[in-house]
């Protein structure tokens, strides 16, 4: 959900973001109406689950490479992390026992707050990295721990349940790669396809995304609330 800067957009960049938010929007939408209205899709296994993966995955891998685009990943993550730890707070209101102890805003602000560690580190050294990450997340879900404190490395006391969790390990990795990805092929800071013009409604949802994040689920709620009465 991090962006480049107003004067320096890559439409590419903005129009896979757009993409991310669409997925996202409907991911949630199949959740409300299930958890909400006893529609019978499942979003736990299957089709729903790996489009939400989907949408989490472009939403990281972005994250990652726009870090090198801009120089304000530190504001950004610092941003991100606090709108994180407003969504526990809420959350925890609405469910004890269900609430968001590290999702992916969470995430991805600790993420942008790691980068400059990995600033001067080439591609190759960070798909290693990456790899590592991913390996270490593997075995962190097969573990059992005693403490909640854990939670933000992947690992999970028994009975853990949550509306939403990114753990670092392994989803850290998929940030890696986008940071990769940004300095291989967006060293320059341009458009890998200049002049090209990329639907304006995704693209426009692209630049508004953590807006968008943070307003969708309440109207969501509005919405499908009404047509339900309605119908």
């Amino acid at each position: 959900m991090l962006s480049q800067t107003a004067t320096n957009r890559i439409g590419e960049i903005d129009a896979l973001r757009g993409m991310a938010i669409i997925l996202m929007v409907i991911f949630h939408t199949i959740v409300d109406l299930t958890d909400l209205y006893g529609y019978a899709f499942n979003y736990h296994n299957g089709f729903w689950y790996y489009e939400s993966k989907c949408s989490a995955s472009l939403f990281i891998f972005l994250a990652g490479l726009s870090a090198t685009l801009t120089a304000s990943s530190l504001r950004r993550g610092s941003q991100l992390v606090v709108w994180g730890f407003t969504l526990t707070v809420i959350t925890w209101l609405y469910s004890p026992d269900w609430y968001i102890r590290f999702g992916i805003l969470h995430f991805l602000g600790i993420s942008l707050l790691t980068y400059p560690l990995l600033k001067k580190q080439k591609p190759g050294a960070l798909l290693l990295l990456s790899i590592i990450a991913f390996a270490i997340g593997c075995w962190a879900a097969q573990q059992i721990v005693p403490w909640s404190i854990l939670l933000p490395l992947g690992l999970m006391p028994a009975g853990f349940q949550t509306m939403d969790y990114y753990p670092l390990f392994p989803w850290y990795s998929v940030f890696l790669l986008g940071v990769a990805a940004g300095k291989r092929f967006y060293s320059t800071k341009n458009s890998l396809y200049p002049g090209a013009l990329f639907p304006r409604p995704l693209t426009s949802l692209g630049r508004y995304s953590l807006v968008i994040y943070l307003l969708h689920q309440p109207l969501l709620l509005v919405l499908l609330y009404y047509l339900h009465r309605i119908i």
